[in-house]
């Protein structure tokens, strides 16, 4: 079973413009479904059961382009999301995401994986609009 997905989105801006937006944990919430609140150290995480307070660490490279989250639920899960801008001419360029499945049962991880997988898409949309503003 993939316990991966890998996603792009073309963006209108330079790649140093995209990094300075998505490396900054306080616009999570403005462009993804999953923060309704984050900053450098902590982040509240909305789930079904509703919002959850973990621990966020962000590990950015502007050299390499990614951007890399690491969050701790208060069980001591860990999941993870990594990301990478890469320039695509002057004034533009491509966004990767890479969303790894989440820490929740092997019963559950398929069903969790294919519908994070269209939020995903939607927040990569969200993050095109928002940089195209």
């Amino acid at each position: 079973m993939k316990n991966f997905d890998v996603q792009s989105i073309g963006l209108t801006v330079s790649a140093e413009t995209a990094f300075d937006y998505i490396s900054q944990p306080a616009n999570l919430p403005k462009w993804t479904n999953a923060f309704s609140r984050a900053d450098a150290n902590s982040a509240n995480l909305v789930t079904p059961n509703g919002d959850v307070s973990i621990a966020l660490q962000t590990v950015t490279s502007r050299e390499a382009g990614s951007v890399d989250w690491l969050m701790t639920f208060p069980d001591g899960a860990v999941a993870t999301a990594y990301s990478r801008i890469t320039p695509n001419g002057a004034d533009e360029s491509i966004y990767s995401f890479v969303l790894m499945a989440p820490p929740v049962p092997l019963e559950a991880l398929e069903g969790a994986l294919e519908a994070q997988k269209v939020i995903l898409a939607t927040e990569l949309e969200n993050l095109k609009g928002i940089l195209a503003a």
